[in-house]
């Protein structure tokens, strides 16, 4: 405790109106949050890569996140960092009876299942049954490809799911299909809806197979990266540029890229 008070403390410096730091002075809860999410990536990112030894100062840049709106939130006299501690004490053990209390539950599917239907008990003690939704508290905010696998979890928990993995898969057919008559057509409205109905049935594929489409295109964006750079690398190193190679030059080294593992 002694260690979070002393950062506290300097949260408190960095917002003190003499002396204080001028950028943390201009910040409110809204402009934080762009800021709060990159720090958040970041966290993800050093994990992705493994890089364990600069895991610990990524982390601590997202627990500034927490001192800084806890410290905005006591200047406005709506919460505090005390607060924000006895809120996430009392969701730990709420959520949690099987370790504090007499519930038994067998394994982590159990859990996972419990977990879901007290935070569905909660939404509906939060405001009047008749405008309870399984969709509520899905953040807007989330990237769109996590956001559209809560959303089909959430409906999935009531019944709206496929039954197996063969609807998902006929589904992506069937929205490809329906892309290509949109592409056919012209209609740039009607092209972005349904590729936007493609990604939304990829997802949910995805997510039948037990896969995380936000990690999986993480992944993919990442190996592309690699084998670009390894492209880039190449051309460089025969003083050439890439505008200058022949696409089946550059196609040759992406699979020279993809032979060496990258």
């Amino acid at each position: 405790m002694a260690d979070l008070q002393r950062l506290r403390d300097l949260m408190q410096r960095l917002r003190a109106p003499e002396g204080g730091c001028p950028w943390d002075l201009e910040q409110t809860f809204s402009s934080l949050v762009p800021h709060t999410l990159e720090e958040a990536y970041e966290v993800a990112d050093v994990i992705a890569r493994a890089d364990f030894e600069h895991l610990p100062g990524e982390l601590g840049d997202l627990l500034f996140q927490v001192l800084f709106y806890s410290q905005l939130g006591e200047e406005q006299q709506r919460f505090g960092m005390d607060d924000v501690m006895s809120a996430l004490e009392h969701k730990l053990v709420s959520r949690h009876p099987h370790v504090f209390g007499d519930e038994r539950l067998a394994d982590a599917a159990e859990v996972a299942s419990a977990w879901e239907a007290r935070k569905a008990r909660e939404r509906g003690a939060r405001q009047p049954q008749s405008l309870v939704s399984e969709l509520d508290d899905v953040p807007s905010s989330l990237p769109a490809l996590s956001r559209a696998r809560k959303l089909q979890k959430r409906a999935a928990r009531v019944g709206f799911d496929w039954p197996d993995v063969n609807g998902p898969w006929s589904k992506l057919h069937e929205e490809t299909d329906e892309l290509a008559q949109a592409v056919a057509g012209a209609d740039r409205g009607e092209i972005e809806a349904e590729m936007g109905d493609l990604l939304f049935a990829a997802v949910n594929l995805a997510r039948h197979l037990d896969i995380d489409a936000e990690a999986a295109l993480r992944a993919a964006n990442a190996k592309f990266e690699r084998r670009f750079r390894h492209i880039e690398t190449v051309v460089a190193g025969r003083g050439q540029r890439l505008e200058d190679s022949a696409l089946s030059e550059l196609d040759a080294l992406w699979d020279e890229a993809k032979r060496a593992g990258l």
